[in-house]
């Protein structure tokens, strides 16, 4: 038994229609392994428990597979508003999602999350970004904007099969893009960062409530004789 098998086996079940809607994304479209598959699906049904969001943007729908796990995890009320820039995709997504238990809490769109969402005019309390791997920074920034304070973000496949630390791959698009962005929310004191070697690589984000400006880099504190100091 393989690591991997050995945490599956220690994982609760997915259920028959994820399991099937898995199989069937594997046999019928390409890349069927970017679904997130068993673990991730579980874990995401999970931090949508613990978080209790209202509203959830996905980018990137691909199979609807990750899009029914999180909202599985959705209580009363809740809406999973989910993108799939690929328009060839609708026809294979469209009736899992819609045949799913929880396709009232689903609201499945064809279009470019980055210019489509913020027209919903939706504040949200957690982003899934899981699309073009080569814009993920512009992603970010968009789901920063519509974010609440407080709210949180996840990227997937942030490791990218390794591709991140090898050179190899350092003209290929899709690993400068993750590469940039791990980069990119490292260093960004607007947010809390934390990678997990899940899967592909899970990058788990909350957005700060008060976040310092940009440009600010020192902070005062006081002693407890209450004299003041400079902090950096």
């Amino acid at each position: 038994m393989s690591i991997d098998e050995y945490i599956a086996a220690h994982t609760d079940c997915e259920g028959d229609y994820l399991y099937r809607l898995y199989r069937a994304t594997n046999i019928h479209t390409i890349h069927g392994r970017m679904a997130s598959g068993h673990v991730q699906g579980r874990l995401l049904k999970m931090l949508v428990e613990m978080v209790r969001p209202r509203n959830i943007l996905e980018v990137g729908t691909f199979s609807g597979y990750s899009a029914i796990c999180m909202a599985e995890g959705l209580g009363d009320g809740g809406r999973l508003y989910t993108f799939e820039i690929n328009d060839e995709m609708e026809d294979f997504t469209r009736p899992w999602i819609e045949g799913s238990p929880v396709a009232g809490k689903i609201d499945f769109r064809i279009g470019d999350a980055i210019t489509e969402a913020p027209k919903l005019g939706v504040t949200f309390d957690m982003v899934f970004i899981d699309g073009d791997k080569r814009t993920y920074v512009e992603t970010y920034e968009m789901a920063l904007s519509v974010l609440r304070p407080g709210g949180f973000i996840l990227a997937d496949n942030t490791l990218w099969d390794g591709h991140v630390v090898d050179a190899d791959y350092d003209h290929d698009g899709q690993t400068l893009g993750i590469r940039k962005f791990n980069d990119y929310v490292a260093e960004d004191p607007r947010v809390e960062v934390v990678m997990l070697p899940l899967r592909d690589g899970l990058t788990v984000m909350r957005k700060k409530p008060h976040p310092r400006p940009l440009s600010e880099g020192r902070g005062e504190v006081i002693d407890l004789k209450g004299e003041k100091g400079v902090l950096g």
